[in-house]
């Protein structure tokens, strides 16, 4: 297995031998990750010292692997946990191994590619039979069903009102139908309310 190439740097904190092998060993766990990683640079920093909290520790992780340029930096604020340092390494390891499992995600094409959402507006809404349909700007008379709806309810909508909305793969009974419908703006709510 080979080893991960790492350097660790303490800045305003001293050297200590636990400290370094706690980040030895959250530094080889992200080896499960990624097998790839060219190089790992760990700053353990105490910017300075807080009248209430005493040091506020930041932990900053720099990861190298083909192609990309991963930087995970905790900096702590007054409210943080960070007084601890054991804190705030395992926050920055945390964090640094959820995004090299994104990277690997992004690698192998497992990251789902959202389809952008088209424009179109409402003409016929049926509040009591649970859907409604949609005019793209093409003249496409598009269905929807009220669980495509996302931030609204199909009485808060009214014809003429401007949506956003993904078509779903295939058709269905009443021909094309949208996966997802979004209003667009907030007059559809005023429309409901007045």
């Amino acid at each position: 297995m080979p080893t991960l190439p790492l350097q660790i740097t303490f800045r305003n904190v001293p050297p200590s031998e636990a400290i370094e092998s706690k980040i030895r060993e959250r530094a080889s766990n992200l080896e499960v990750f990624s097998d790839r990683i060219m190089r790992c640079h760990v700053v353990v920093e105490a910017p300075h010292r807080h009248h209430r909290k005493g040091y506020l520790y930041s932990v900053r992780i720099d990861l190298t692997v083909p192609g990309e340029e991963i930087a995970i930096n905790r900096v702590p604020d007054a409210k943080s946990a960070q007084g601890d340092l054991n804190v705030a390494i395992r926050d920055a390891f945390d964090a640094a191994r959820r995004k090299l499992e994104d990277h690997a995600r992004r690698v192998r094409g497992d990251v789902k590619a959202h389809e952008a959402a088209a424009a179109g507006r409402v003409v016929r809404v049926e509040p009591f039979d649970g859907y409604g349909f949609l005019e793209t700007p093409g003249g496409l008379r598009v269905y929807f069903h009220e669980n495509a709806l996302v931030g609204c309810t199909l009485a808060e909508l009214s014809p003429d009102t401007e949506v956003r909305y993904v078509l779903a793969e295939g058709e269905g009974l009443e021909g094309p139908q949208a996966s997802t419908v979004r209003a667009v703006g907030k007059h559809h709510v005023l429309a409901a309310s007045e």
